[in-house]
């Protein structure tokens, strides 16, 4: 990727960032969240990860986007009234980001080390003797990202993803019962009933 394609998309990532937190109205600032995930699928796309930057679209920007929309429309939330700037949550949200920055360049810094280089590929492909496909690819110095992230999801990971996939539909199906509880409330709807 041409640098000034990666800093246009690192910046329209950071500025699509800033204006999901700076918007008080929450339906721009869920779109403000696909922009920044478009953002972030150009650079995966860029770093030569197709899957995971078609899969950010797909997953995030599409299905992900559209179940927070749905949740948004189904609560009807209104503008938060007006607060005064408490002092103190100003300091520590200037220090957690300075801190946080600080950390980063540590690691960055380490893994600069000669110790600390990541495997080479062909080196890789003894931990995938059970995936001859993996193996296969690794040794030709191909990174087969897809067959990677399934095999690492579906092996390592199964149980955290099948535990989230029923937390999101736990927090669905919650958010469809409180509004219809709120429906019920009203006095209009109970008439019909």
């Amino acid at each position: 990727m041409p640098s000034i394609a990666f800093y246009f998309f690192a910046l329209l990532s950071i500025g699509g960032a800033v204006a999901l937190v700076t918007f008080r109205n929450p339906v721009s600032s869920a779109l403000s969240m696909v922009v920044t995930f478009i953002g972030l699928a150009t650079l995966f796309i860029g770093l030569n990860a197709y899957f995971v930057g078609i899969i950010q679209i797909l997953v995030y920007a599409g299905a992900i986007m559209v179940l927070f929309l749905f949740i948004i429309m189904l609560l009807d939330l209104k503008l938060p009234e007006k607060t005064k700037a408490r002092v103190p949550m100003m300091i520590a949200g200037c220090i957690v980001p300075f801190l946080f920055m600080i950390q980063l360049v540590g690691i960055l810094q380490g893994t600069q080390n000669e110790e600390s280089r990541p495997l080479a590929l062909r080196e890789a492909a003894v931990h995938f003797e059970a995936r001859p496909t993996i193996k296969a690819n690794l040794e030709k110095e191909s990174l087969p990202d897809a067959h990677l992230i399934g095999n690492t999801l579906f092996t390592e990971y199964n149980f955290p993803l099948q535990v989230i996939g029923v937390l999101l539909l736990v927090a669905t199906v919650g958010v469809v019962s409180l509004s219809k509880k709120g429906l019920d409330r009203n006095p209009a709807t109970r008439d019909r009933n």
